[in-house]
């Protein structure tokens, strides 16, 4: 650790209290904002993940310049000047409360939303948020200066800081979410900040004070600790840049690749956290030697089964070496970090880099990724690159062990060219050499370079082989998620192998089509004839002739081989990239061939159906998913009241709730309830094996009972009414709670 210290005569503990809290509380208002905010934006983008990544962006770069602020306050101005300037801010930025979204807040619907949330953003909560930003390198800044006896070592105040970044975000989730609406949040957000402005005010009394009455020792200055050399700062600029990039990135894969599981993106980011609390804290010097022994260690277990044989394993033991190797990742770099820590003098220095390259880690996840990737591959980058941060780096030279993973390289590249096709058991034999080469990688454990160009050696061909087993026909990457179209191979009725091809978003299922000639306008999947999709149009066959029907979620677009010639259906899908692949005869035909009467409108759902007229539908179908989660705007009592009023007096409204971790017929059941509706379930089990036509779940609600009559006495399927759940709080615009409705 590069800090000089020496003799100070102050003790008292309540200044450390005082600086403390404050950062406590800046860092819990921060963290409290920030899924605050998304939540309020996430009705605007269908729910997709990429708002929160989008999100964390913006966060970054006002982080990043309320670091640039207060290392500019801190080393241009005295320290009264830098109160009185840091008092005009705050009082500015107190004309953004309460937050709220600008007026006419509406996304384009034809191109890329990200430059328009980032807008948004920074216009509803940017100076609030800067002032809040600017608080941790700020105080500890003034902290070095009030003269108590650890004012040379003022490290350990960002502990607090991160503390109260981690106890936020767990709270948020499980206590104020499932307490507290969105309009409650806010209220106490702006009462949390104006205590936050006082606590500043204290200390910056205590900071006037101590110059005033010290300003005679300030002739006696300790000698000026070294220049910072250009390396250093590149050095803490990847130490930085790595774990940021890999947060997103790890976060991006596991609700892609391993589970759509809601709120799991708290865990990562929870972990990053801690690494802050634990490398800044008095044990550091202890845990880091630890945790870089243990790094390769995890690291061939994490790379044989997590990616070279992500089958092996169930999907929640894959998850937990992901983040058991993505913390020991980060602890090795923030360690480095931490065990790098200038003088006081460049304190707001070293915080300003790691902003810096926090901020670029994420805008090179969200802006540059997702345009030169089709998957999450970024991740997997910056996986090798982590292990090339780790400590020995340097005194590594260039020789036969570094060349080991090169040579390597060039072999499997060349069987991989040379080989038109490869067989099943060649693949198979090239997994089993990849998992003995994660083996080998342990023994590369003290040479950083080798060890890092061996696994990305082992990644490369392991994305590549799990390519080829897939047979990905297409994947292509947008805000929304990751998109794959696959090609499957089936028994058909008379056992004979029958290709199909299927749609993915992530690792969900989102529709699938038989290639043979007459069973290209069969639908498949969740919208089967067996199914109650099947079951609902056969029993109203002889009425809906002339029905306009809304479909909500394209998928392949199976749904629309229901259609009639006198129907006329509205398809709403909030991404262009569904569209493009529903379209593309080469992977899907539904469209071609069913399509009759139809018009296609690009747009989050419910921002489009309220710019419909009242009463226009006879059917309207809600199938809209992100990966395997419905968008929870979509889920309101207020959204369930706009569908209504679009729907004729004898409309249906039909609603798509399988999923495999959330209950989302309590929601609908308490709406029946509340809205006096009639409501009937079904989750649908196929009797006997079909091919392509699986367990769904889907709920049907109309105003009238008699209207779904018909539904319930066919002996077409298992239709119930939906029973009433106890102890249910609605679901408003101002009010969600996925904990509540976990399975």
């Amino acid at each position: 650790m590069n800090v000089k210290t020496h003799q100070s005569s102050d003790r008292n503990l309540t200044l450390i209290f005082l600086f403390a809290g404050t950062l406590f509380i800046s860092a819990t208002l921060m963290f409290v904002l920030q899924p605050m905010f998304g939540k309020i934006l996430l009705p605007f983008l269908g729910g997709s993940p990429a708002v929160w990544n989008t999100c964390m962006v913006f966060y970054q770069t006002i982080l990043f310049l309320g670091y640039l602020y207060a290392h500019y306050l801190s080393s241009k101005f005295n320290p009264h000047r830098q109160i009185l300037i840091h008092a005009v801010v705050i009082a500015i930025s107190i004309i953004a409360l309460p937050l709220a979204l600008p007026e006419n807040t509406v996304p384009p619907t034809e191109s890329n939303p990200t430059l328009w949330l980032i807008w948004t953003l920074f216009i509803a909560v940017g100076l609030p948020f800067f002032v809040v930003s600017t608080t941790s390198p700020l105080l500890q800044k003034w902290f070095a200066g009030v003269g108590h006896h650890t004012s040379e070592d003022p490290y350990y105040l960002y502990v607090a800081s991160n503390a109260g970044s981690m106890i936020a975000l767990l709270s948020y989730p499980f206590l104020l979410e499932p307490n507290i609406g969105l309009l409650e949040q806010k209220s106490f957000w702006s009462f949390g900040y104006g205590l936050l402005c006082l606590l500043i005010f204290a200390c910056a009394i205590i900071l006037w004070r101590s110059q005033q009455t010290n300003i005679t020792d300030n002739s006696s200055a300790i000698e000026d600790p070294e220049e910072l050399s250009l390396t250093t700062k590149l050095h803490w600029l990847v130490l930085a840049f790595v774990p940021s990039s890999l947060l997103l990135g790890l976060t991006n894969f596991i609700s892609t690749d391993i589970a759509s599981v809601p709120l799991l993106w708290i865990i990562p980011l929870t972990l990053y956290l801690l690494t802050f609390i634990l490398v800044f804290s008095k044990w550091a010097d202890k845990i880091h030697p630890i945790m870089v022994s243990l790094q390769p260690i995890v690291l061939l277990p994490f790379i044989a089964y997590s990616f070279v044989d992500p089958a092996a394993l169930p999907y929640w033991l894959n998850l937990v070496l992901h983040l058991i190797a993505f913390f020991l990742a980060v602890m090795v770099c923030h360690g480095e970090l931490a065990k790098n820590r200038p003088h006081t003098k460049y304190l707001t220095t070293f915080y300003l880099i790691m902003s810096f390259a926090g901020m670029l880690g994420g805008m090179f996840n969200t802006f540059v990724a997702p345009f030169i990737f089709n998957a999450v591959y970024e991740y997997p980058i910056m996986i090798v690159a982590a292990l090339l941060l780790r400590p020995g780096i340097s005194s590594q030279k260039p020789g036969l062990q570094t060349l080991f993973p090169i040579i390597l390289l060039c072999l499997g590249l060349s069987v991989y060219l040379l080989i038109d096709k490869l067989s099943q058991s060649l693949i198979y034999s090239a997994t089993n050499a990849l998992i003995l080469l994660a083996g080998v990688c342990y023994a590369f454990r003290s040479r950083p370079i080798s060890l890092a160009l061996l696994s990305g050696v082992i990644l490369f061909f392991t994305l590549s082989i799990q390519n080829l087993i897939s047979n990905t026909l297409y994947q292509e990457r947008s805000f929304f998620g990751v998109f794959s179209v696959r090609e499957s191979v089936l028994l058909d009725e008379n056992n004979n192998p029958e290709k199909y091809h299927e749609l993915f978003h992530g690792t969900t299922k989102h529709g699938a089509q038989r290639l043979a000639a007459h069973l290209q306008t069969t639908p498949l999947t969740y919208y089967s004839r067996p199914g109650p999709m099947g079951q609902l149009f056969s029993v109203y066959e002889n009425q809906d002739q002339n029905w306009e029907i809304g479909v909500v979620g394209l998928g392949a677009g199976a749904l629309v081989c229901y259609a009639k010639e006198q129907q006329h259906w509205t398809l709403y899908e909030i991404d262009p990239l569904v569209i493009d692949i529903a379209e593309n005869p080469k992977y899907f035909t539904y469209l071609q061939h069913c399509s009759k009467n139809t018009t296609m409108k690009v747009g989050d759902a419910r921002l489009s159906l309220a710019k419909e007229k009242n009463n226009k539908f006879d059917l309207l179908i809600m199938d809209a998913f992100s990966s395997d989660s419905v968008p929870t705007h979509l889920l309101t009592r207020e959204a369930i009241e706009l569908y209504f009023t679009k729907l004729k007096p004898n409309g249906i409204l039909a609603f798509h709730i399988t999923n495999r971790h959330l209950a989302l017929k309590k929601v609908f059941a308490d709406h029946a309830h509340y809205l006096k509706l009639s409501a009937l379930i079904q989750e649908f089990k196929p009797e006997k094996k079909i091919p392509l036509v699986i367990a769904t779940d889907w709920v049907v609600m109309s105003k009238k009972a008699e209207i779904l009559a018909p539904l319930r006495q066919s002996r077409l399927g298992n239709w119930q009414k939906l029973p009433l759940y106890f102890g249910m709080k609605p679901w408003t615009d101002d009010f969600t709670n996925i904990i509540g409705i976990w399975k």
